[in-house]
Parts: structure tokens; sequence; C-alpha cells
């Protein structure tokens, strides 16, 4: 990866990947990217947990820039976590004439090749599918710090079928729900969908 060594001359691809989570791949983008000719020593990576807001790599990516080189991207939505940090950094990129380019996204940006106003409206066709990306790695940084808490995640676990039963029999003896659900650990919510479903054998 990147080394931060002394810049070379001006007009240099410089690489940018990251993820959001420490269970997540890198390996996608850095195939893009080395397929367009950047080599690891240009490239730039954060790899981050979803309770960590430092992105180092990124860091020193902006700090090693100089006007004219042009930062790569698999997609545009690497640069930020929003899309106000996108277009913010975007922004100030093209203050100090350094460019973006997205490889992968439904219509790739080369901020150097279009005026101000193509970029807009570029910009503005990605907003769905960027948004739609933040979402899913904001679900995942909720998963990755609930699992580190020790919590359970995802779907909950249906209840064993002797459960059901044992409640199937104690609604045929005649107990109340709130009785059956002492005794079962199932909700009443679930419990009532359970013995309205499905009754008892030989239960009107």
């Amino acid at each position: 990866m990147a080394t931060g060594d002394v810049h070379p001359p001006r007009g240099l691809d410089l690489g940018y990947a990251r993820v959001s989570t420490t269970k997540q791949s890198l390996e996608r983008q850095l195939d893009a990217l080395a397929a367009v000719g950047i080599g690891d020593e240009r490239i730039f990576t954060d790899k981050k947990s979803g309770a960590t807001v430092e992105r180092d790599g990124l860091t020193a990516l902006l700090k090693y820039a100089r006007p004219g080189d042009m930062i790569v991207v698999h997609t545009l939505d690497r640069l930020g976590r929003n899309l106000r940090e996108v277009l913010n950094l975007v922004h100030d990129l093209a203050e100090r004439d350094i460019g973006v380019r997205s490889l992968a996204d439904p219509l790739p940006i080369n901020t150097a090749d279009e005026g101000m106003g193509r970029i807009a409206f570029l910009l503005l066709a990605l907003f769905a599918e960027m948004e739609r990306t933040f979402t899913a790695e904001r679900a995942a940084n909720a998963r990755a710090i609930a699992e580190a808490n020790g919590r359970h995640v995802g779907r909950p676990v249906a209840h064993p079928p002797e459960k059901i039963e044992y409640a199937r029999l104690l609604k045929a003896q005649g107990h109340s729900l709130g009785t059956i659900a002492g005794k079962t650990g199932i909700p009443k919510t679930s419990l009532h969908r359970y013995l309205i479903e499905t009754p008892v054998a030989g239960q009107p």
C-alpha cells in the first residue's frame, strides 16, 4: 500500500479503497484500481470497525496529493460515509486542482474532463445508488457493534416446537394466556398467533 514517500512529478493517479467494517474485504476495490494501472505504492486504504470514525488512509492521501493528481476510487461513495461528506470532499479537491475519478458507478465521473455543471448532474444521478450503499453500511456497522457487545443480530429465533406444543396443552387445560406465557417464556402476542391459528386437536 501507499508508502507516503517523496511525491514524484505532477499528475499521479492515486488510488483509495475503503470498507466500513473489519469483516469486509478490500479485494474487489484493489483489483479495480490495479486494473487501471495503479500500483500498491500509490493506493491508500481504510478498513475500520463501525465504531471508529478516523480514516488514517484518507487523511494520508489528502496530505500526499498535489495539484494535477487524480484520486481514483471504485465508486464515489468510498470517499465518505454520507452524501454531504462526499460532495464537500469533491469540492475541496477541485479547489486544490485535484481530480476525482470513479470506476464503477452507474455514471462514472472524471472531474478533470467535466465542467462543474456536468459534475453536479452526474452526482445527482448517483445519489440514489449512493444512499442505498450508505444505508447498507450503516446496517452492517450496527450489526458489527451489536455482535461485539454480545447481542443477537438478525431475525428472532423461532420458538421451539416443544414449547409451542406445551403452550397448546396448557391452553387445552384452561390456563390463561398470562399463565401460559409465564410457563413457556413465549410472549402473549406470539401465543395468540400459535393458539388461534393452530388450535389443539379436538378444541373448537
